[in-house]
């Protein structure tokens, strides 16, 4: 069995429905945009098939065809923003709790560059 699907079997189920909404929201939004699903696929540059997984949901679909669809809808920012760290609330929130309780203020010896 491959990596890629001993990880898609062992998803959480939060995150299996989590990767099926992103498929039925992939196809609405490419029925929205009247785009068959034979267009939609040669834009993305994959097999009709290989589009009916993802928006079926399919788990063992790679990133490459996910980005490919925001791409196709000029959403490619929105990959690059899933998890970053500006809008990472537990990283924050692990960051500030790692700060010191008290400071100093800074010597003359401390500022010798």
């Amino acid at each position: 069995m491959s990596r890629a699907s001993r990880a898609a079997s062992g998803l959480p189920p939060q995150s299996q429905r989590a990767i099926a909404q992103l498929g039925k929201d992939i196809s609405i939004a490419r029925r929205r945009r009247k785009l068959p699903q034979r267009l939609m696929a040669e834009r993305m540059l994959v097999s009709v098939q290989t589009l009916q997984r993802l928006e079926a949901g399919d788990a063992t679909v790679g990133l490459a065809v996910l980005a490919s669809a925001l791409h196709v809808f000029g959403m490619t920012q929105r990959l690059a923003e899933l998890v970053a760290p500006d809008t990472d609330r537990a990283g924050i929130s692990e960051d500030l709790a790692r700060l010191p309780k008290t400071t100093h203020a800074v010597s003359s010896d401390e500022l010798d560059f």
